[in-house]
């Protein structure tokens, strides 16, 4: 067998939304490719260290509400002094949606969708630049986006809406950290059984999704995390601005 290859070695990465199916999955694959870690999540740290179910000391669960600019600011500064940096950057935390239709969506509602999926975003790389700037292997921002961008899924604006955001965000972002050698690319996973997701669809729900893919198989979070490590890793040094779907060929149809 032919000797694994640690591409992360030496580098730094922050993962949001660390205790959720797809960061827990980012997280392991990111720490098996040789990167040190840091979780972040709303969760506890123990919640965190749990999901993520790596006894590791390259691994760090850390408090921390991407949607308060007070925290996320706190987080970045100390983290990446105590760690000497920050190369990757995934902004993965988001609210994930229930059904409801676009004639009883409230002000509120949109607001606290946009708060942390699209604003937790912003404040993460407002916080995490200077390090990510001065990275000697370049900086990597990867942006966990939404299919339901391209399907517009009924009932689900807010979610839609904050996640289109995002993708658009990745653009300027793209366009204004290129000069620090920064890249900054979105990704969109298929409909991924996570504890999260399964609260909102059912067996049926995600088998019919898959059965319209072209690779009808289940994708799951240490599937997608590759694309993540890959976009982290020298091979992506110079894929920038774009918005990668990773779903089997769903959206072929």
């Amino acid at each position: 067998m032919a000797k694994r290859e640690y591409r992360l070695e030496g580098r730094t990465a922050f993962v949001t939304g660390a205790a959720g199916g797809l960061g827990s999955g980012i997280c392991r694959r990111l720490l098996d490719d040789g990167a040190e870690v840091v979780g972040l999540d709303i969760a506890s740290p123990e919640e965190t260290a749990q999901a993520v179910g790596e006894e590791d000391d390259r691994f760090h669960a850390v408090r921390c509400d991407v949607g308060d600019p007070d925290s996320t600011r706190r987080v970045c500064a100390e983290w990446g002094e105590r760690l000497g940096g920050v190369d990757v950057l995934v902004n993965n935390a988001g609210l994930l949606s229930g059904r409801s239709d676009l004639l009883n969506a409230t002000k509120e509602q949109m607001l606290s969708y946009f708060e942390t999926n699209s604003v937790g975003a912003l404040l993460m790389v407002q916080g995490c630049h200077s390090w990510l700037r001065a990275s000697t292997f370049g900086g990597r921002i990867v942006n966990v986006a939404s299919r339901t961008f391209h399907t517009g899924s009924p009932c689900q604006l807010a979610y839609v809406a904050s996640k289109g955001a995002l993708v658009g965000m990745t653009r300027v972002m793209a366009r204004e950290l290129g000069s620090d050698e920064i890249t900054v690319n979105a990704v969109m996973p298929a409909q991924v059984a996570t504890p999260g997701t399964r609260q909102h669809s059912s067996d049926e729900v995600f088998a019919r999704t898959m059965s319209q893919q072209a690779i009808q198989k289940f994708v799951t979070p240490d599937d997608f995390a590759g694309l993540v490590s890959f976009l982290a890793s020298d091979d992506g040094a110079l894929m920038t601005g774009q918005t990668l779907v990773y779903d089997g060929g769903g959206l072929l149809h």
